[in-house]
């Protein structure tokens, strides 16, 4: 907590031992929504510098993984509005369906709300649990378990609509 504390204050080196701390959630959040080592390695830097930048406007020192992944899904979130990327068949194996091809969940993820897809990054590649996205998302349990729900269910039924989801 020294450290948090310390990098609040601008402490470089404590804010380099804090980033050092996170730096493999925050990496395994980039390479989750990137799909890339390159572009999760840049996303990285470009979220240090965020951080550095704003990390005086810490109001809970105990939020601050929290406060970090949010910044690195953020900056994702933008990322892939300007590329267009979308992920693998990973997601539905997780569900138990399976597709034909990448091409097919792309475009059933790219159907989702820009939440939905959030929800599923954080559950199925990051395996973070309900309550961490709770914290995250700042929202009850419950609403996570919810959405997920919705989300996994309207992926269900734009696959079945377009005949293309096979039970595994």
């Amino acid at each position: 907590m020294e450290v948090v504390n310390n990098a609040i204050k601008r402490d470089e080196q404590a804010f380099i031992r804090l980033m050092q701390l996170h730096k493999e959630d925050l990496y395994r959040t980039a390479f989750a929504f990137l799909k890339n080592e390159h572009d999760a390695i840049e996303a990285m830097q470009e979220v240090t510098f965020r951080a550095f930048k704003k990390i005086h406007t810490i109001k809970e020192p105990n939020y601050m993984k929290t406060w970090l992944i949010r910044i690195m899904m953020n900056y994702c979130k933008d990322q892939l509005k300007k590329r267009k990327r979308f992920i693998s068949n990973e997601v539905l194996l997780e569900a138990g369906y399976s597709v034909d091809s990448n091409m097919e969940l792309e475009e059933a993820i790219a159907s989702l709300t820009s939440d939905e897809q959030q929800l599923i990054f954080l559950k199925y590649f990051q395996n973070t649990k309900i309550k961490e996205i709770a914290e995250i998302k700042k929202i009850p349990e419950g609403t996570v378990k919810s959405r997920l729900h919705t989300a996994l269910k309207s992926l269900r039924n734009f696959l079945t609509e377009k005949g293309d989801v096979d039970h595994v």
